[in-house]
């Protein structure tokens, strides 16, 4: 079988537990998924060459946890219990991307730095062959993405005994995850919103985008552009009748990723926004040292944010970190998908509200700076399409946010479009670096 990247939903047949639809059904998918493997894997993927001098030292093993509670979803629970742990303290969940594990999640992602350095508790759920060929977290499955149901409820169930057997904070629990893991970020957050406070979605997928292995396909690339209202009602109807409070909600997403396009990025900000009953305009825009990466934050009426969309300049798909022993640094490249570029744990962690720091809510939302350069981008049309920076209806481009048409969907049709404020996409009328 071809190397797979973390996001590819490729599902094998499960065995130990029944399953939604019998075991006719489970072997159908089980050969679709086996058949759609083989013949787009290689394609979807051309694995990346990145540096492999960071490679970290020698970690800690992660202190594996049996008997957490009801396991529906057949997860593994691994913990990282910082040698001082407070009471009360606050419990992060993350999950890893496919073909990957807990501990090299853990050994790569720099959440393990912070976790010691601030005291909270990280709780890794791990995946295994038997749930899924390529390892990933089954966000696309109805048995598991939906609430009380599958792996989506094994996890609420971690959450649930680090409570009971590490004195967590229940009103202080956290979930972030790369690929597959940001997808299931999304489906813990939709289905349990009064459990976690706060979440981070690395290069992941909205909610309720698949529903089945081809679907799955279809979200990763070109994604699928619906409303924000229509993307906000998949939210509500995981959990009827939950009004509130809704997560806060961190997207961090490669500009370069082929393989869960940045489209994803701009319709979980929609998802997210329209949950909160905000605009998709940000209340204010910056960068973030030391790559330049484009943060777009989306703030109550109380000043606080509660999405922001942290656009990574010149990566692919994976994890952003940024190796080395300084306070906004942390993780590892030598593996694949953890790529050289900004310590995302580090702002992931404040972003959480677990770094100490307390900052006071502006009276109002500051303007960007006058000089604060506009990205820009020359494509074609198609690729415009594909990376998210237009949409296509009839058989013509569409730049996202202003509306204007950009002519035939196509290849042949190039444009460049300035990207400001972050997610507006213009034609460029000679104004661009």
């Amino acid at each position: 079988m071809p190397y797979v990247t973390p996001s590819h939903p490729a599902p094998a047949a499960r065995t130990g537990r029944p399953r939604g639809g019998g075991g006719r059904l489970r072997r159908l998918v089980a050969v679709l998924a086996a058949a759609v493997t083989l013949a787009t894997g290689a394609a979807l993927v051309a694995p990346t060459t990145e540096a492999r001098a960071a490679v970290p030292p020698a970690a800690a093993a992660l202190e594996r946890v049996t008997n957490f509670g009801a396991n529906p979803g057949a997860l593994t629970m691994y913990v990282h219990r910082p040698a001082a742990l407070p009471a009360n303290a606050p419990v992060v969940v993350a999950l890893h991307g496919c073909t990957q594990s807990a501990q090299l999640y853990a050994d790569n992602s720099g959440l393990n730095t912070f976790a010691d350095r601030h005291g909270f508790l990280v709780v890794y759920a791990e995946t295994t062959t038997a749930n899924n060929a390529n390892k990933c977290f089954n966000w696309f499955q109805t048995g598991d993405n939906r609430r009380g149901q599958g792996e989506a409820a094994s996890i609420r169930q971690m959450v649930a005994h680090a409570t009971s057997a590490y004195g967590t904070d229940p009103a202080r629990a956290q979930v972030t995850g790369l690929s597959a893991g940001g997808a299931m970020t999304s489906v813990l957050l939709a289905a349990y919103p009064e459990v976690f406070a706060a979440g981070a979605v690395v290069a992941g997928i909205p909610y309720g985008c698949g529903v089945d292995v081809i679907s799955a396909f279809g979200c990763m690339s070109p994604g699928v552009d619906r409303t924000p209202a229509a993307w906000a009602q998949a939210v509500r109807d995981a959990h009827p009748g939950y009004a509130g409070p809704w997560p806060r909600v961190a997207i961090w997403h490669g500009d370069n990723d082929p393989t869960v396009v940045p489209r994803n990025a701009d319709e979980l900000r929609d998802q997210w926004t329209a949950v909160h009953g905000l605009g998709q305009t940000p209340d204010r825009t910056s960068t973030l040292a030391p790559n330049n990466t484009r943060r777009s934050e989306y703030v109550t009426v109380g000043g606080r944010t509660a999405v922001e969309v942290n656009r990574v300049p010149g990566i692919g798909h994976g994890t952003p970190v940024a190796p080395g022993t300084g306070p906004q640094q942390c993780g590892a490249t030598g593996t694949q998908h953890f790529i050289a570029s900004i310590c995302s744990s580090y702002w992931i962690t404040r972003f959480f509200g677990l770094d100490g720091t307390v900052t006071e809510p502006p009276t109002e939302p500051p303007v960007d700076p006058p000089t604060e350069p506009a990205a820009c981008w020359t494509a074609s049309n198609y690729e415009h399409v594909r990376a998210g920076r237009a949409t296509t209806t009839g058989g013509y481009a569409y730049a996202k946010g202003s509306g204007q048409n950009l002519g035939l969907y196509n290849t042949f049709v190039t444009h460049t479009l300035k990207e400001t404020p972050p997610g507006h996409y213009t034609i460029a009328t000679g104004s661009c670096p």
